[in-house]
């Protein structure tokens, strides 16, 4: 039996399916840094899009290549010059005519020059004048029979790219090819635009006609674009010429043409392609400002390249509303800035589609919001960054060292002494027996008292935290909201994974005071909102260390000015500045309260407000709290060892 033979080659059938799933670490970490610098998750992954995950452009690079592209396509050439160039072909026609007359001494020859200087100075006119004329010059007949088949030749190749090459030559076979295929081309269209399926009829259509569409269209839709996108450049560009120029031009291709038919067919065409493609630009003029002259098919082809690129500076621009990726035209950007500029493109749309993929955002009702998974990854840079500056200070510390019967292993043992109540460490234990059995020269190991050895742990104890953070719009103002996320997310982080026995609530408080979760404190976006209600703040902090009666209770306020709000018998807020003594006995009463029940109450004082220095220094007095009054770069550093410093005792009973 023969071997089986294999042949190896590059995967074409998609894409790679050993490649590495789509890295996007980097671009949360960018995220996560605009997010915790006060930025909202919809800001952040706005100008993530602008500047681009790393390696790749971002909106604002492709959109400066886009207006750089636009600039070069209006400085192309003279949209008119086919006109030049026609009057140019016409001068020498009638020069080698004339010359050929001058030599002629008859009178025939003097009323043919007669016939010729009084030819009007309109080109078009012209050129019709000139259609029977009997040329006595063989130069100055083929010139002018070549002027009607350039002509010919740049009206159909402005709609058609392969046309010009098609028509290159005077076969008939080729005219009638085009005919044929105009023919053809028109009921696809029709039925394409009554809903009707056209698969397999545009599958016969390309393999009759293909060799007029060198870009190879992949259906219907995609044949449409290409002949609309060309059909809506030709005429912005007859609308840019004067009307002087435009009245000659379409006399010109009139008279080209020459075939009522093929002329009725391409109407139909323009028609038809307008319906089926109406929010293209067909009636603004192209802003050209070149001075090399253009041929017809060339000029067309310059004020498609340039409405493609105008519509890339809008779509990149993404500034008109419910602007989104999936406007931006993916092929236009490719056939006009290269494949790089496509294929960062496409990483960036797949950015968004990545990020919700693997679970680092959600979409709800209120659009898009970082999950829990990402929170993890932005409060444990946040922590990192905040024990960095706490080894630089030399502050921080958590465990309490004694030994005790309680939660954490140590990795040590000692002896078991009587009354002790901590778990046997079986290993050492017989290791002990063993070593006391060798010495004794015995041949088989028995436990005595002395063998018998405990594992020390550590004793940690639990705290209720609460994180009470100014949300009021000072704290933006002043450049003190991205701090103030850091400084919870960090402390949320860190109790999370290190000190899971301690339960904290992070409550935000402005005119009215809320508890937030992480997630909603990352998405919370600043709002114009006076007040600073900490007594409300104070009111649930107190609640949800009551809720916990065995931890350690630590309270943890951040704020940048003195009470201005305090809630009513009724509930309500009330909310005046400068504050009034009703806001302050409000607030005094919880610090009161708390201090009662034996909470760490400490204040961290953002800002050099006098009242608000005044305020704090009386709270701490009568709770027996501390005063910080760190800056913006070390709250997070403040906070966190404060935390660890509160919590090392335990709490003495009321």
């Amino acid at each position: 039996m023969s071997a089986r033979k294999f042949r190896y080659g590059p995967w074409d059938n998609g894409p790679d399916p050993l490649a590495s799933p789509y890295d996007i670490r980097e671009a949360l970490d960018q995220l996560g840094r605009d997010v915790l610098s006060g930025a909202s998750l919809r800001e952040a992954l706005r100008d993530l899009l602008r500047r681009g995950p790393q390696g790749r452009r971002g909106l604002d690079d492709l959109l400066s290549s886009a207006r750089r592209r636009r600039e070069q396509a209006r400085r192309r050439g003279d949209l008119a010059g086919t006109l030049d160039r026609v009057r140019q072909m016409l001068d020498q026609a009638l020069a080698a005519e004339k010359d050929t007359l001058a030599r002629d001494p008859s009178d025939d020859a003097r009323l043919q020059e007669m016939e010729l200087d009084t030819l009007p100075d309109d080109t078009a006119r012209a050129v019709r004048e000139l259609s029977p004329y009997n040329w006595r010059s063989q130069e100055g007949r083929q010139t002018y029979e070549q002027i009607q088949a350039m002509l010919r030749r740049e009206v159909l190749d402005a709609q058609f790219a392969g046309m010009k090459q098609a028509l290159s030559g005077e076969d008939p076979a080729a005219s009638q090819a085009v005919r044929d295929m105009l023919g053809d081309l028109n009921p696809l269209l029709a039925a394409h635009a009554r809903g009707e399926d056209t698969t397999d009829r545009f599958a016969q259509f390309m393999e009759r006609h293909g060799q007029f569409f060198p870009e190879n269209p992949a259906n219907t839709d995609e044949l449409v674009d290409l002949l609309a996108r060309r059909a809506a450049a030709a005429e912005r560009l007859m609308r840019s010429l004067s009307p002087q120029q435009r009245d000659e031009l379409a006399q010109l291709m009139a008279q080209a043409l020459g075939d009522a038919d093929l002329a009725s067919q391409l109407g139909q065409l323009r028609d038809n392609l307008r319906a089926l493609r109406p929010g293209l630009d067909w009636d603004s003029r192209a802003r050209m400002r070149g001075q090399q002259p253009l041929g017809y098919g060339e000029a067309v082809e310059a004020v498609a390249d340039l409405a493609d690129l105008e519509a890339l500076s809008e779509q990149l621009a993404q500034e008109h509303p419910g602007a989104t990726l999936d406007d931006v035209d993916v092929e236009a950007l490719e056939r006009q800035l290269g494949s790089e500029a496509a294929i960062d493109m496409r990483a960036l749309r797949d950015l968004e589609r990545e990020l919700e993929r693997q679970g680092y955002v959600a979409r709800g009702s209120d659009g898009l919001r970082l999950t829990p998974k990402a929170l993890r990854r932005l409060g444990e840079a946040a922590l990192r960054r905040v024990f960095q500056q706490i080894s630089t200070s030399g502050r921080g510390d958590h465990d309490d060292h004694r030994t005790g019967a309680a939660d954490e292993p140590t990795g040590s043992s000692r002896e078991w002494r009587f009354g002790d109540e901590h778990p046997i460490d079986a290993t050492r234990t017989v290791h002990n027996a063993v070593l006391r059995s060798a010495t004794e020269r015995r041949s088989s190991v028995s436990l005595s008292v002395e063998d018998f050895a405990i594992a020390e742990t550590e004793r940690r104890s639990s705290a209720a935290v609460a994180l009470c953070v100014d949300l009021s719009y000072s704290m933006v103002q002043e450049g003190r909201w991205g701090p103030m996320k850091q400084t919870a997310l960090a402390l949320s982080h860190l109790i999370a994974t290190r000190f899971r026995q301690d339960a904290l609530e992070i409550i935000g408080f402005d005119r009215v005071a809320r508890r937030l979760s992480p997630v909603q404190l990352a998405d919370i976006e600043p709002d114009w909102i006076q007040g600073t209600n900490l007594q409300h703040a104070l009111m649930l902090a107190g609640r949800h260390v009551r809720r916990h009666p065995d931890a350690e209770p630590v309270i943890l306020v951040v704020t940048d000015g003195e009470p201005t709000a305090h809630l009513e018998p009724d509930g309500s807020p009330f909310f005046s500045w400068p504050t009034t003594h009703e806001t302050l006995r409000a607030t005094i009463k919880e610090v009161d309260a708390l201090a009662r029940y034996g909470a760490t109450l400490n204040l961290f004082m953002l800002g050099e407000d006098e009242g608000l220095a005044r305020f704090v220094d009386a709270v701490a007095r009568r709770s027996g709290g501390r005063v910080f009054t760190p800056d913006l770069t070390s709250l997070g550093d403040f906070v966190v060892s404060d935390y660890l410093r509160s919590r090392r005792g335990f709490r003495r009973s009321a």
